[in-house]
């Protein structure tokens, strides 16, 4: 059981792979095997986060298309759910599990460094990890 006072910031993955909006299928797919990771975060400009394209998302949209010349916003997911690294792990379990999504971006606190900029994912495995110690 997952200890009520667990934070996100002490089971996620830290570090994120990014790609800019106007990243094709290939350098995602690319991007994709060369950090061994199952998701990605598109970020415009200024580092923002925009959304996420998971291995999922691009086995759908290959299907029966030139699934290569499509970009990011074509492949990443309509909406992306983030969290604060002080959020406990049960509540993001709690989102993933009403949203039927497999991850969340972990995005930076308010006021703290350069807000609003994704720094760790956690996905349900990080969170299945931490179970598996106890």
């Amino acid at each position: 059981m997952i200890a009520e006072n667990m934070l996100v910031k002490d089971v996620m993955t830290r570090g994120v792979v990014t790609v800019p909006l106007d990243a094709s299928a290939a350098n995602i797919t690319k991007a994709m095997a060369e950090n061994d990771v199952s998701a990605i975060v598109a970020v415009d400009g200024n580092g923002e986060a925009f959304g996420m394209i998971s291995e999922m998302d691009v086995l759908k949209e290959m299907r029966g298309k030139d699934w290569k010349i499509e970009t990011v916003e074509d492949l990443m997911a309509a909406s992306v759910e983030t969290v604060k690294p002080s959020t406990t792990v049960r509540d993001a379990a709690d989102i993933m599990v009403k949203k039927h999504i497999h991850r969340l971006i972990v995005m930076s606190e308010d006021n703290v460094g350069a807000s609003n900029r994704p720094i760790g994912v956690l996905s349900a495995n990080d969170i299945i990890r931490e179970l598996c110690k106890k």
